[in-house]
């Protein structure tokens, strides 16, 4: 077996309408519908569908819970002005401009959080 890409995973959230206006005004990303009415955010060749807590469709995690994923996301926008969009939200920051290590080399990063709390680290490659 061979896995070369992730191509969505499951973001367990408490509002899917909170959910999808931050990721789509506050990070650029795409809502689509698909299947009967589901939605996911788009981005690049990946997406995050949505389930609702309590509402979540089959098969599911085990134990489906919103805010507790931990995810670093790559932008193609520098950093400072990633920052500079972010501050425009009024998005606090956690910790950074920073640097980690990602799967493919050294990366400027900075944290923040989503609706749910959940941690989302956005990144440039160094």
């Amino acid at each position: 077996m061979n896995i070369t890409q992730l191509d969505h995973l499951v973001l367990t959230v408490k509002s899917i309408s909170n959910t999808c206006d931050f990721y789509t005004q506050v990070l650029g990303m795409d809502l689509i519908e698909f299947g009967d009415g589901r939605k996911a955010l788009k981005f690049g060749d990946q997406k995050f569908n949505l389930h609702e807590v309590d509402k979540e469709f089959e098969p599911k995690a085990n134990k489906p819970t919103s805010g507790a994923i931990d995810l670093c996301l790559i932008s193609n926008t520098a950093l400072q002005k990633v920052i500079s969009e972010l501050n425009q939200h009024g998005i606090k920051i956690e910790e950074g401009p920073i640097e980690r290590t990602g799967a493919t080399g050294k990366l400027l990063s900075v944290y923040i959080r989503d609706p749910d709390k959940n941690l989302i680290e956005i990144s440039n490659r160094i």
